[in-house]
C-alpha cells in the first residue's frame, strides 16, 4: 500500500499551475487541543498550507511554518500571476499585492466575518474537515507516512466525482510495479 500512496503523491505534486480563483488556507493535524495550548502554539501539530482552486481541485504541502516568506514561496510557484486570490487575515499573507498578485482579497474571520460578497475560504475550510474526517480513522498516524496518507486524501478529494480513477490508477501502478 505504500507503493500506491507514493505514487498518488507523485501524481498529486505534477498537478500545477492553478489559475482563476484560488483560495489558500493552512491548518494543524495532531493530536486534540492540550487544555490551554490553542492556536498557532499548538505543541507536537503538522502545519499543512492548501491551495483550492474553486471549483476544481486542492493542492497540500507540509510546512515548517506560516511565515510570510513559506506562504509566498508555495504561492508563486503554485498559482499564476492573474489569479483573483481569497485568504484570510492571517498575516503571513500580507504582501502578496507587492509580488504580483493584484487581486487579493480577505475575510476576517476574527470579527466572525466568513463571506464577503464573492470572498471566502469555504472550499478549503470544505477540504480541512474532509480530510481530518478520513485521517481521523486511522486514529493516529506515524508522522513518516503522514505525508501520503494527506496526498492520497487530496487525491481523493480531487477526484470525488470519478470514481474509477483511483481503481484505474492503482491497476496502473501494480502493472509497473509489481508487488512481490
Amino acid at each position: 500500500m505504500i507503493q500506491i500512496r507514493k505514487k498518488i503523491a507523485e501524481y498529486c505534486e505534477q498537478q500545477s499551475p492553478f489559475a482563476a480563483e484560488i483560495e489558500v488556507d493552512e491548518s494543524y493535524f495532531g493530536a486534540r487541543r492540550v487544555k490551554g495550548v490553542r492556536g498557532r502554539g499548538a505543541r507536537g501539530k503538522t502545519i499543512v498550507f492548501g491551495i483550492f482552486q474553486r471549483n476544481r481541485k486542492v493542492y497540500t504541502e507540509i510546512v515548517p511554518d506560516c511565515k510570510s516568506k513559506t506562504l509566498r514561496a508555495i504561492i508563486r510557484g503554485k498559482v499564476s500571476v492573474e489569479s483573483i486570490i481569497h485568504t484570510d487575515t492571517w498575516r503571513g499573507y500580507s504582501g502578496l499585492v507587492d509580488i504580483g498578485y493584484q487581486k487579493h482579497y480577505r475575510v476576517k474571520h476574527g470579527i466572525n466575518e466568513f463571506v464577503n460578497g464573492k470572498s471566502h475560504i469555504n472550499g478549503i475550510e470544505s477540504f480541512w474537515a474532509f480530510a481530518k474526517t478520513r485521517l481521523s480513522k486511522f486514529r493516529g498516524l506515524n508522522k513518516n507516512t503522514f505525508y501520503l496518507h494527506l496526498k492520497e486524501t487530496e487525491f481523493r478529494f480531487n477526484h470525488r466525482n470519478d470514481r474509477n480513477i483511483l481503481n484505474k490508477l492503482i491497476l496502473k501502478i501494480i502493472k509497473e510495479n509489481p508487488l512481490n
